[in-house]
């Protein structure tokens, strides 16, 4: 049986990644590489889109990589125990801005964003294989993965609640304001995933595979549970991609910037931070959910009903500031749906992962782990890219400033443009739930 100071260890891991860094680059690098960086559209997303297909290469090969190390510290906890400090210290190099021409820029952009995903997977990719060896009980596996969903969504609010008043501290450019925030925030997150590598325990021991082999990726085409969950994964992520990324754009072109309310300031960060709260309240809850519904696979189907409703009610809310509490009502009840599922996806990818051992006769646990990473990265870079391809399409346009930085150009923002940025908040994500809950319907596992 795990300690609470132990499931408290592995929260800390995700605090880390989903809370700090990938909750910053999901719902900021859209807008921070168009609007403060200073690439164009098309720049940001390709670089978005290069940098996640080049992690489906990378995530798969990271988790057979983790499955086969072997290490006083055990398999899978060196990588979060001395991977910590690059993961914190590339974080905060992207997130500067030097004082470089347009190309020169563009390669910084480029090169830090590649290396941040790469040490992203590093960690990330052993920290998901944890969930399969510090436990063979099924409520315990739960119980980890609830805690695990807590810590990303308490964190995450911390950190989208604050962005505003610590950005008004710092004060100077937006550009220096990103730069000591990302440092500030790098730092946290190293601390927090050393402290996750050194309070967990390794117990299960794996039956593994010591020699590398295409076998265990030819074996994952036969798995059906993994396509499936795969599948669902990539959708959530989506899901999730278009709402944060989105955010941003709401505010600045949708609502004419931040709304203030008494001492309340309400931009894109602490718009979603409401969600965080709720995503963190029910990730809690999850567990228990689950288990009156009866199985995580009927758990997920009605967390995407809940989704699908209420994205497309978004929709139909006036594009206008004196909405925002109504917004905020309808951000609040569909992250129900995203706090019940979240926990359920890595729970269930340990139960694939023991599908896979049972059926194959080896373990790869990092393996299957790596696709929910890949899943979360390809979700992610996916929705950022069409986003900037949209808004593109829609009629949005660059405008450079006398130092060649491009931004959009606020005259380009028509109706149509902010038609476009309303539906990729809302409609897109409601056409996402209905291919999540379908392909929650069809998978096989039912515990």
């Amino acid at each position: 049986m795990a300690s609470i100071k132990e499931k408290i260890g592995y929260a800390l891991g995700d605090a880390a990644s989903g809370g700090i860094t990938w909750k910053i680059m999901s719902i900021a690098f859209p807008f921070y590489f168009t609007n403060v960086f200073g690439l164009s559209l098309a720049d940001t997303a390709a670089l978005m889109l290069i940098a996640r297909m080049f992690d489906v290469v990378t995530d798969p090969l990271m988790g057979s990589l983790a499955d086969r190390t072997q290490s006083r510290w055990g398999i899978y906890r060196p990588w979060l125990i001395f991977g910590a400090i690059p993961f914190g210290l590339i974080f905060a190099l992207l997130l500067y801005t030097p004082d470089f021409g347009p190309v020169a820029k563009r390669v910084y952009a480029y090169v830090f964003y590649l290396l941040m995903m790469v040490v992203y997977t590093a960690v990330n990719v052993p920290y998901g294989s944890l969930l399969g060896v510090m436990t063979e009980d099924d409520n315990e596996k739960n119980e980890f993965s609830s805690y695990r969903m807590v810590g990303a969504y308490a964190m995450g609010f911390v950190t989208l609640l604050s962005f505003p008043y610590l950005q008004k501290m710092v004060g100077g450019s937006d550009a220096h304001q990103y730069a000591v925030l990302g440092a500030g925030f790098g730092i946290l997150a190293a601390a927090m995933t050393l402290a996750c590598g050194l309070l967990t325990r390794e117990r299960v021991k794996q039956v593994r595979a010591e020699k590398f082999s295409f076998r265990q990726f030819a074996n994952l085409f036969k798995n059906k549970p993994w396509l499936l969950l795969t599948s669902i994964g990539i959708c959530t992520n989506f899901f999730n991609g278009f709402r944060y990324a989105v955010a941003a754009y709401i505010f600045q072109y949708c609502m004419g910037g931040d709304i203030t309310i008494g001492s309340l300031i309400i931009n894109y960060t602490v718009f979603m931070a409401f969600g965080e709260v709720t995503c963190m309240i029910f990730g809690g809850l999850s567990p228990k959910f689950t288990a009156w519904v009866g199985s995580k696979r009927m758990a997920f189907i009605w967390a995407s009903v809940i989704c699908l409703v209420l994205s497309v009610a978004f929709f139909f809310i006036p594009m206008t500031p004196a909405s925002i509490w109504l917004m905020i009502a309808l951000v609040v009840l569909t992250s129900v749906g995203v706090g019940i599922y979240s926990p359920l996806l890595w729970s269930m990818y340990a139960d694939v992962a023991d599908y896979a051992t049972e059926t194959f006769g080896t373990s790869s646990t990092g393996l299957i782990f790596s696709s929910g990473t890949m899943a979360q990265k390809f979700g992610g870079a996916v929705s950022g890219s069409l986003i900037a391809l949209l808004l593109g399409i829609a009629g949005a346009t660059m405008i450079a400033d006398e130092m060649g930085n491009e931004s959009i150009d606020p005259a380009s923002v028509t109706e149509s443009v902010r038609t476009m940025i309303w539906v990729l908040f809302s409609l897109f994500p409601a056409f996402i739930a209905v291919i999540m809950t379908i392909l929650a319907y069809v998978y096989p596992i039912k515990k």
